[in-house]
């Protein structure tokens, strides 16, 4: 006897893989939102914040200038680069000197 299946498990099997289906589904969006979420926190400050290039703020902020330039500008203002290093790899930056 097989209590009401009439012999045929086949809409049990279809049930069992959608179902299945639907729980890795689910896991595969929940891993790619948290993963979403933590890679937004750490990209910095928000667009037009404090230290944003072009926001005409002061210090870091200064117009047209961008990360890569606000960083070699710190590393020479501390010593840390001379003035043909400073030179030599703003002009690789593709960056006016000046």
């Amino acid at each position: 006897m097989m209590w009401g299946y009439n012999g045929s498990l086949g809409w049990t099997v279809l049930f069992g893989l959608i179902t299945l289906i639907s729980v890795i589904t689910l896991i595969v969006l929940a891993v790619r939102l948290s993963a979403g979420t933590n890679d937004r926190r750490e990209t910095g400050p928000p667009p037009g914040g404090p230290g944003t290039p072009g926001t005409g703020t002061t210090g870091l902020g200064t117009p047209g200038r961008s990360r890569a330039r606000q960083i070699l500008d710190e590393r020479f203002a501390t010593g840390e680069l001379t003035q043909e290093q400073y030179l030599e790899q703003v002009r690789a930056l593709g960056e006016d000197p000046v």
